[in-house]
């Protein structure tokens, strides 16, 4: 092989491997965005009930509650008998 034969399969395999990274770049920006799956939490109503929440919904204040306050915060408790 000669030099010329050298530098133009160097350039073919370059422009060839530039080629492929900018085909899958832009295939992943017009590839549809995945949806974030919705986290969920279980919580307790006031009248005892277990619901899922969507995290998003939950407002987040950092306080913590005593277990006083969870025990009274429960209106129609149920009475074991």
């Amino acid at each position: 092989m000669t030099s010329n034969q050298k530098n133009n399969s160097r350039r073919k395999f370059l422009w060839g491997g530039l080629g492929i990274v900018s085909a899958i770049s832009l295939l992943k920006f017009i590839s549809p965005k995945k949806q974030r799956s919705a986290e969920t939490a279980k919580m307790l109503t006031e009248d005892g009930r277990l619901v899922e929440v969507d995290m998003d919904k939950i407002k987040r204040t950092g306080n913590k509650i005593s277990d006083k306050e969870v025990i009274t915060w429960v209106k129609n408790k149920p009475t074991i008998q």
